[in-house]
């Protein structure tokens, strides 16, 4: 059946019949593209063939069903079959025309309507045969606005748009549906039958999947709902293996690398342990016998450390740090922001000086001849552990011996920068951290290189924050808290979403607000905090705040993580909504540090129902890892960290949720062959390498932890 369709006014590239499209091949180079649509296909990142066919369909509309026109429904979706009687073009008033092509299929007359369109009258001739497809409504008549259509030339007419399962696209300004679908379906026609397999027979059987070039046709244009979803499983799949093929080569490639093995139980390490002045939980105890167990080992350490608000994991990476130092080297922490950093700087202080273990402190806001003077204690080997934010990436920080890289709130950071800190030591042993848990998902594929440690215990005598949401009306009951609280003697956070008021934004400003804290609270002593302050004012507002000459600190966000006062007991949240449940938690996580009762009050007034969501989950969970579970099954895993800084290409049709139960499965086959065929050189995986490559290039040889 020959199609008349939007690309049929080109003259063909070649005879049809012998046109082929190879998967690297230019989209300009396809039958009727051309360099136009070209550009308008890279909007869509369509560059090549393959890019073309991996643009999978997001809908699919059952266009098989035919009604006839006494048949229509009103607000209806229909396909109707009948032959052109009529074609009109008129001017309804300045500036506005309508073209109307009535139809008749012998039971009644339906017009297919266009405005401002009136070259589509040109389309159509009298007495030809027409399928329309669109929203039947009637008004004077049976009618379809804008519909889609598709012109018979012959009784065998193969059909893209109509009389079939159709796909809908992902579209960009000035490519419509129907000129997708005839580019897409052109490609189809015209790459080999046969495409190369990347599974071996015994997996596809055992797997019952449909051979790699019939899962692309069905996907695009699928003959029934059972073969789109035969086709579906097998791509689904597919992309889940060629990604976790990524990282657990990654992880092979990280064991390869030589490391320096750390002395484990040395003095430090010994005398860390017994200065603390608290027993460690069972979850830290077993975090660091992980630790340990890889520091143990001549290569490098590449491992995540994750745990809930407050779970203790920096008293964990102080062990891995001593351990670094009874080893003679260096060790770094490098934090996201300043307000972290030097918090991490001033707990490692506590911690680390006592065993005469020398700690710094590096941020852009140290001046130029301190920064210089830092550099060369450092080259020197003087100092023993640098803490820092971004500057430790500058070209004049130079490690003697860096050995440990411990990177926390890695999600914050990009690849490049990561491997730029692990880049100033020779193979070191690398920690990243993260207080925002891990979903089982992410673990095992943005995380899958590497190793996960997981402190899932809060030190005893923890009593849970209780969370309300409130209307910002209700703000004097969250005040009321607040002076109850300050008058037994414990302090308070107020946290507001911007510094200053904006014409744009109908948001509390932290300094037009703390204005008015004056008033509300005339006899508490008030502090104010936001990252637009100089580092020595930050340092000493928090020292006051945790020496209790600040009872109340209203702060900006500065405060999410890392701040560790256990005399704070209540929080109030402004605005709310304008969180995410990730950033509302961490900053809970600010109170419910000590033994007594902690309380969070969050003022919002959410417009979405997603918004309407966020609260209602924040208000019921207090469990760091069940709410990750929810905020991942909320927003979907392309927004959970805000960045998309993974390294790894953006999945194209599988949905780590909604396909997580495909992910170990994947990750299994994935382990098998690299285990017996690690550099993919065996006859049995070239189609295998062919393809990896082409998805992932040089992505596998860079690490996602540095």
């Amino acid at each position: 059946m020959k199609l008349k369709s939007d690309l049929s006014t080109r003259p063909p590239a070649g005879d049809a019949k012998t046109r082929a499209y190879r998967a690297d091949m230019a989209v300009q180079f396809i039958h009727c593209v051309g360099p136009q649509r070209a550009k308008l296909l890279g909007r869509l990142g369509l560059e090549t063939v393959s890019d073309l066919l991996r643009h999978y369909p997001r809908d699919w509309q059952d266009r098989r069903h035919f009604s006839r026109v006494h048949q229509l429904v009103p607000g209806t979706m229909a396909t109707v079959m009948g032959t052109v009687k009529a074609r009109s073009t008129f001017r309804l008033r300045r500036g506005l025309t309508m073209t109307k092509i009535m139809l008749d299929d012998g039971t009644g007359f339906l017009a297919g309507t266009w405005f401002n369109q009136p070259y589509m009258r040109d389309r159509f001739s009298e007495g030809q045969r027409v399928l329309f497809y669109g929203k039947a409504e009637f008004y004077r008549g049976w009618q379809m606005a804008n519909p889609d259509f598709e012109l018979f030339e012959t009784a065998e007419e193969d059909f893209i748009h109509l009389g079939r399962i159709v796909p809908v696209y992902p579209a960009t300004e000035g490519l419509s549906q129907r000129v997708l679908r005839a580019v897409i379906y052109e490609a189809l026609a015209h790459i080999p039958a046969k495409l190369p397999e990347i599974f071996s027979s015994e997996d596809v059987r055992a797997l019952g999947f449909a051979p790699p070039g019939e899962a692309l046709r069905q996907i695009h244009f699928p003959e029934s709902e059972a073969a789109r979803d035969r086709a579906r499983q097998r791509l689904i799949f597919e992309e889940l293996f060629l990604q976790q093929l990524a990282v657990v080569r990654q992880k092979q490639l990280y064991r390869l690398e030589p490391g320096q093995a750390f002395v484990v139980a040395g003095e430090k390490v010994r005398n860390f342990r017994q200065h603390l002045p608290f027993v460690l939980t069972g979850a830290q105890e077993r975090a660091w016998t992980q630790i340990a167990t890889d520091l143990g080992q001549a290569r490098p350490m590449h491992r995540l450390l994750q745990g809930d608000v407050g779970s203790g994991k920096t008293v964990v990476a102080g062990m891995a740090l001593c351990a670094a130092v009874d080893s003679g080297c260096q060790a770094a922490l490098m934090a996201p922001t300043e307000v972290l950093a030097t918090q991490h700087y001033f707990t490692l202080q506590k911690l680390l000086n006592p065993l005469g273990i020398v700690v710094e402190l590096f941020t852009s806001g140290t001046k130029a001849k301190e920064r210089r003077e830092q550099a060369q204690r450092l080259a020197e080997g003087t100092i023993q552990v640098a803490v820092g934010t971004h500057a430790l990436l500058e070209e004049h920080v130079v490690f003697a011996r860096l050995g440990m890289a411990i990177i926390d709130e890695q999600h914050r950071f990009g690849v490049e920068q990561r491997a730029r800190l692990r880049a100033k030591g020779a193979e070191p042993h690398v920690l990243v951290m993260t207080a925002t848990p891990i979903p089982r998902t992410l673990a095992l594929t943005v995380f899958g290189d590497l190793d996960v440690t997981t402190v899932d215990e809060l030190p005893p005598g923890r009593v849970p924050v209780q969370t309300q949401c409130l209307s910002r009306g209700a703000s004097r009951q969250a005040f009321a808290a607040v002076e109850q609280e300050v008058a037994a003697g414990r302090q308070a956070y107020l946290v507001f979403p911007i510094i200053e008021e904006s014409e744009k934004l109908n948001l509390k400003s932290l300094l037009k607000e703390f204005e008015h804290l004056h008033e509300v609270f005339p006899h508490i002593r008030l502090g104010l905090l936001h990252g637009r302050l100089p580092r020595e004012e930050k340092d000493a507002v928090m020292s006051a705040f945790k020496q209790g000459e600040i009872q109340v600190l209203a702060a900006t966000t500065v405060i999410e993580v890392g701040v560790d006062v256990p005399n704070a007991t209540v929080m109030l949240i402004e605005n709310g909504d304008r969180f995410g449940l990730a950033q509302l938690h961490q900053l809970r996580g600010r109170v419910g540090r000590g033994r007594e009762a902690s309380f969070c009050f969050i003022l919002a007034d959410p417009k979405t129902e997603e918004g309407k969501r966020r609260m209602e989950i924040i208000a019921r969970v207090g469990d760091g890892f069940k709410l990750a579970e929810e905020d991942l099954a909320l927003r979907g895993p392309g927004e959970f960290f805000g960045l998309r800084q993974h390294g790894l290409p953006d999945l194209k049709l599988a949905d780590l949720i909604r396909d997580a139960d495909q992910i170990e499965p994947a990750r299994a086959l994935a382990g098998r062959i690299l285990e017996k065929d690690p550099e993919l050189s065996a006859p049995e995986h070239r189609n295998l390498k062919i393809v990896f490559t082409a998805v992932y290039g040089q992505r596998e040889r860079l690490s996602r932890s540095g």
